[in-house]
């Protein structure tokens, strides 16, 4: 009996990494199709009475009128309103839905819808795919996805790109304890490490840092070392970010990309 129950188990993880595979497949055929990405994070909780929805709606529709397609997580809130924007700016409006037993209804503003069941597929694809990151208030979704960014940033898994946190009333006491006890208490990250993201109460400045990153006119996270590609370019013939290796100036050691 035991050995029948190890024989199905198995067989449940061999169709389990089937699934995941396949979810990796249906992200990476769909998202390649559209512009260069931005991916705007934010509460599923807020309304749209709220000043941090307006701002997103906003973000959706500036980032649509520079040609950007717009990518959320699908679902209410601020992922709405920003979807909801570029959709009426005639932008490519992306949903990167999350199956969960609460919370995730998918909006009706995506003009192009994927659904995850795996977490961690949906956050390659973000990643992938984005151009940079805009991110509002939001709950512990929101702080897992500006946290991963900016892990993955930090130790050279992908080429830097924009992370800009709108809204300096919400964000203060977390960059103060980050700075008072990351930082001077406990050395846990480097002065430099700051530099990795932007913080601005202006959707537009959070545009504009995206767009001048994007064009090549800012340099994001001066303060690490930088990547020559191996390959043709950095960026890659279907508009992806990064390529299979990096070399960091500097040294021979050699950076696989994460992602």
């Amino acid at each position: 009996m035991e050995r029948t129950l190890r024989k199905q188990s198995l067989a449940l993880e061999s169709w389990r990494a089937l699934r995941i595979l396949s979810e990796f497949v249906d992200g990476v055929e769909t998202m390649s199709r559209y512009p260069s990405g931005v991916a705007v994070f934010g509460s599923a909780r807020l309304k749209p009475d709220h000043p941090s929805y307006a701002q997103a709606e906003l973000c959706g529709k500036l980032l649509a009128e520079k040609g950007f397609s717009v990518i959320t997580g699908g679902g209410p809130g601020i992922m709405e309103a920003a979807n909801k924007g570029a959709k009426a700016a005639g932008g490519t409006s992306i949903g990167l839905n999350i199956v969960l037993p609460m919370e995730q209804q998918p909006n009706p503003h995506q003009s192009v819808e994927l659904e995850f069941r795996y977490f961690f597929v949906r956050k390659v694809m973000f990643v992938k795919y984005a151009r940079g990151f805009i991110i509002f208030p939001g709950g512990f979704g929101t702080m897992d996805e500006l946290f991963e960014a900016l892990t993955l940033i930090q130790t050279l898994k992908i080429v830097p790109f924009p992370v800009v946190l709108v809204g300096r009333a919400f964000w203060g006491g977390l960059l103060d304890w980050m700075r008072g006890t990351l930082l001077e208490q406990y050395g846990a990250i480097s002065a430099g490490d700051f530099d990795i993201f932007t913080v601005t109460d202006s959707v537009e400045e959070a545009v504009q840092v995206v767009w001048e990153a994007h064009i090549g006119q800012r340099v994001v996270a001066p303060t690490l070392p930088r990547f020559e590609a191996d390959e043709e370019e950095r960026i890659s013939g279907d508009g992806t970010r990064g390529g299979p290796r990096h070399r960091r100036r500097g040294g021979d050691a050699w950076h696989e990309s994460a992602i």
